[in-house]
């Protein structure tokens, strides 16, 4: 598992808050708020939220809806060379899908201790029985991921949503 980076990359930093907007929208939606951002090439190919509730659909977590999405643009199910920007530490099935979509890198923000499949809980993304591993960093723009889930939980709890 990746540890958190401090002095992430100006470019991590920069997608990573691309994903935090895509999170955001995801919150104004009522959506849990996870973001994701596929950059291929050094551009941006594809971005998305969750949006479970929205299309009642267990698999529509916002990596996915990425990956599908940069699959439609590049025109393949694979992604070579590809980068994923993710606002929480993926979950197994988000894994999987990102393993056999041959995603070169995954940078999350904040860590999932229950479910998290980078590290916290399991290591697919990297495990040796798979034909194919993704390099992965943790960790970048953590706080400001991790505060976001917060918010939106504390306000679901709460019944009311935070004035920021």
């Amino acid at each position: 598992m990746s540890e958190p980076k401090n002095n992430s990359p100006p470019a991590d930093c920069e997608f990573m808050q691309l994903a935090l907007r895509e999170a955001e929208a995801a919150a104004e939606e009522d959506e849990v708020p996870i973001g994701a951002v596929i950059v291929h090439g050094g551009r941006v190919i594809a971005s998305a939220h969750n949006q479970r509730e929205q299309l009642r659909d267990p698999t529509a977590h916002a990596e996915l809806e990425a990956l599908r999405d940069a699959a439609r643009v590049i025109g393949n199910y694979r992604l070579p060379g590809a980068s994923l920007y993710v606002t929480l530490e993926p979950c197994v099935m988000c894994a999987g899908a990102i393993v056999h979509a041959r995603v070169a890198r995954v940078v999350f923000g904040a860590f999932d201790p229950k479910t998290g499949a980078a590290g916290s809980v399991f290591a697919l993304l990297d495990a040796p029985q798979h034909n194919h591993r993704v390099a992965q960093a943790g960790g970048v723009l953590a706080e400001e991921c991790a505060a976001l889930l917060q918010r939106f939980f504390r306000a679901r709890r709460g019944g009311v949503r935070d004035a920021d």
